[in-house]
């Protein structure tokens, strides 16, 4: 391996997170054929095939395994070099990268941009999906930390709870369910529920929510989108589990109205995680104290 190429590993480190040639080509702003050039050189270098097609499908060999992992060392190490040496020169930038729930998404660039101002060299990568995605970037070391709602349970992780997460029950304008007061769980049995995805925080939350109080929702629609969730339900498509935090337009324009139920809002926290092995560098320690001490009022400001 002593012939490898940075670039190599590279290109290698991002195919076998995607598994996918076309994928890291897309994200690497290089052509199929370059991505499986580099790949095949590697595999000359290496001495061992890498990846093994199966079908349509493109998987790891073992010997890919095993590279995978020290690449993966490999390219942190030189990111921390390079954070470190630019610490040594009295430098104030650096790089982050940040991914976030996608619940979170209405109040994360905002956060990022207030950082940005009092740390206007440091540069930020915004990546934002659901929750069990955002917890295998973690996972894989292809971000520095995450902001979301509950930690991974199955991740060497720290985390550290910076502000209330309220979710609540909306219903569209002129629902019948509409300023009644007192609801019970049971009253929303013959609803139709518009949910988001599986694998997302919120549906969790949601199906947590209705086990406690021995309900089945009745779930019409499933969506990837808070936006299309809210849209959905202002048309009169059903009623949905949602998080207070992407409410704020439809509220104030009295277009969704929350459901006062037993057991609401439901009360999350809106964590900021790191892997434990994660090398705390200057520009990610201060954006990590940045969050915890700032954005508990930033927070608060929104609502």
């Amino acid at each position: 391996m002593r012939n490898a190429t940075i670039r190599q590993l590279q290109i290698f480190s991002v195919a076998a997170s995607h598994l996918s040639f076309a994928r890291a080509a897309e994200k690497l702003h290089l052509t199929h054929a370059a991505i499986s050039l580099q790949i095949k050189q590697l595999e000359d270098v290496s001495g061992t095939l890498l990846f093994e097609r199966i079908g349509k499908r493109v998987f790891l060999t073992e010997a890919g395994e095993i590279l995978l992992g020290h690449t993966r060392q490999i390219l942190q190490s030189l990111k921390e070099a390079d954070e470190a040496l630019l610490a040594l020169k009295g430098l104030k930038g650096g790089r982050i990268a940040v991914a976030v729930a996608s619940t979170a998404e209405y109040f994360a660039p905002g956060l990022l941009a207030e950082f940005r101002k009092a740390q206007p060299d440091v540069r930020l990568r915004l990546l934002i999906d659901n929750r069990d995605t955002v917890s295998r970037l973690l996972a894989n070391n292809e971000v520095d930390l995450a902001i979301m709602g509950r930690p991974p349970a199955d991740l060497d992780a720290i985390a550290v709870a910076f502000a209330p997460h309220p979710l609540v029950i909306v219903a569209g304008r002129g629902h019948p369910l509409v300023g009644v007061p007192a609801l019970m769980v049971e009253d929303l049995g013959d609803e139709t529920l518009i949910v988001r995805e599986s694998g997302s925080g919120t549906r969790s939350a949601m199906e947590e929510f209705f086990h406690e109080h021995s309900v089945r929702p009745r779930i019409g629609m499933e969506m990837a989108s808070n936006e299309a969730i809210k849209q959905a339900v202002v048309a009169g498509l059903g009623i949905s589990f949602i998080s207070a935090h992407t409410l704020g337009l439809e509220l104030t324009a009295g277009r969704l109205h929350v459901l006062d139920v037993e057991g609401t809002p439901v009360m999350r926290r809106w964590h900021i995680v790191r892997h434990k092995s994660k090398h705390l560098t200057p520009a990610l320690g201060a954006f990590w104290d940045f969050v915890t001490e700032f954005a508990p009022a930033y927070l608060r400001a929104l609502a």
